[in-house]
């Protein structure tokens, strides 16, 4: 998308690690008109997926879920990274965060995700994978179907894309990046 790519290299900073902060208008402050295009994308390449259902994982998922939610006409459910000691029924799998460095068990009651869901997954970031292998494992206990994964960032250097395409899931990522060598961006196309 190519408003987005323009944003990332007008108000993205990269930071040494692979690290691309875009807090100032994706996860932490928000543009919610860019939200709202980049939400319209993500229908016009997901739409069709068949999904009753957006899933997603708090804080930085809910935003861009919230919005193909609201355009779709679906229910969106976050998956909470803390396990609530009033939810009952709970479906669990654990999450490691590079960018916390720590592993999270992610949690969604199962009064809101049910077997023969058609589940579309929407977040901001695909780097190594481990949210959305969470959520695969989510949906699968629940005995859902994930219909499609939708992205706005995906860096593509590493191997999150890859593993969930090698699995046959349908991955749609609105900027892929190729590369943050030397704190420089590069898109893949």
């Amino acid at each position: 998308m190519k408003e987005l790519k323009e944003r990332i290299l007008s108000d993205g900073r990269c930071l040494p690690g692979g690290i691309l902060k875009v807090d100032n208008f994706i996860n932490h402050q928000m543009d919610p008109v860019l939200m709202k295009r980049m939400a319209q994308e993500l229908v016009v390449r997901l739409g069709g997926c068949g999904a009753n259902k957006i899933l997603t994982v708090e804080a930085s998922g809910i935003a861009p879920a919230i919005m193909v939610g609201y355009l779709m006409e679906l229910p969106v459910v976050f998956a909470k990274k803390r396990v609530p000691s009033t939810m009952e029924g709970t479906l669990t799998a654990e999450v490691f965060s590079f960018t916390k460095n720590r592993t999270y068990t992610i949690c969604v009651s199962a009064d809101y995700l049910h077997k023969g869901d058609r589940v579309l997954f929407v977040d901001d970031f695909l780097a190594n994978g481990n949210a959305a292998l969470g959520v695969l494992e989510l949906v699968e206990k629940s005995g859902a179907e994930i219909v499609g994964m939708g992205f706005l960032i995906e860096k593509s250097f590493q191997k999150g894309g890859e593993v969930l395409r090698r699995r046959g899931v349908k991955v749609e990522s609105l900027a892929r990046i190729a590369s943050l060598d030397d704190c420089k961006i590069t898109f893949n196309e």
